[in-house]
């Protein structure tokens, strides 16, 4: 007979796994231009941060610690870089607004907690399951988690800029699974990106769940994962873990 698979420990995901922004970026930067007198469209202001996010972290990833920047300043040129390519170069008054800016997203104000992820994370702790988070953010994220309330739920909080490497390099699974002293057999992984979650987790041994979210899956994610590693919501987490437990260990 098959023995049933036993799992320890549980790491999590945040940023629209369990959090989200209570407004868009775009409405956030234009409100917060808006207060200092700037008048720039929210929707010019997204698409503008959509690519001086993945053009910063393509050329200082983890939030260029290892180029001698600090996460702070690294947020800072975003912003700046944002309103830049939303038609507002003058540096010099959009610093004040950066500054605001990067205050507001380190508030828990700025964010709210998903529907079901509270219920579901104590769910998993009355189990006996332990839980972490493993996620692409920097050290404002457990000041953020504390004033949510959500902090008190996990062991370790594991932060790109801390581990220095994002998902989904193996290293940053790796050193969370150090960091609970257990093997990647026993541990599972819950996010909403395929890549950096699901597939990132896969890649070292561990289990993994994909968030799918109020949006339709990509055909050919879905066509990848199977259905019992698919969590429509968050309170389908505890009977894909029932069936997971119940399959026989390495499935």
């Amino acid at each position: 007979m098959a023995r049933r698979l036993q799992l320890q420990l549980l790491t999590w995901d945040v940023k629209d796994t369990l959090l989200r922004l209570r407004h868009p970026v775009g409405e956030e930067y234009a409100a917060k231009a808006r207060a200092h007198g700037l008048e720039v469209e929210a929707a010019a202001l997204g698409q503008a941060f959509g690519r001086a996010y993945r053009a910063q972290s393509h050329s200082f990833p983890s939030y260029g610690l290892s180029r001698g920047l600090t996460s702070r300043q690294w947020w800072l040129d975003v912003i700046l870089q944002t309103f830049h390519q939303a038609g507002i170069r003058d540096a010099q008054a959009v610093a004040p607004i950066a500054d605001q800016l990067y205050e507001d997203f380190s508030s828990s104000r700025t964010w709210q907690v998903l529907e079901g992820a509270e219920a579901t994370l104590r769910g998993c702790r009355k189990r006996g399951l332990r839980l972490a988070v493993v996620s692409n953010f920097d050290r404002r994220l457990e000041d953020i988690l504390a004033g949510l309330g959500l902090q008190e739920h996990f062991e370790f909080v594991l932060t790109s800029e801390a581990a220095g490497w994002p998902k989904p390099d193996p290293r940053i699974f790796h050193e969370a699974l150090r960091l609970a002293q257990v093997e990647p057999a026993v541990a599972a992984h819950i996010g909403d990106s395929y890549q950096c979650d699901y597939k990132g987790a896969r890649a070292v041994g561990m289990h993994s769940f994909l968030v799918a979210g109020p949006e339709p899956l990509d055909p050919a994610v879905k066509d990848s994962v199977p259905q019992e590693h698919i969590l429509p919501t968050l309170s389908h987490l505890l009977p894909a873990l029932d069936r997971l437990e119940g399959s026989p260990p390495g499935l």
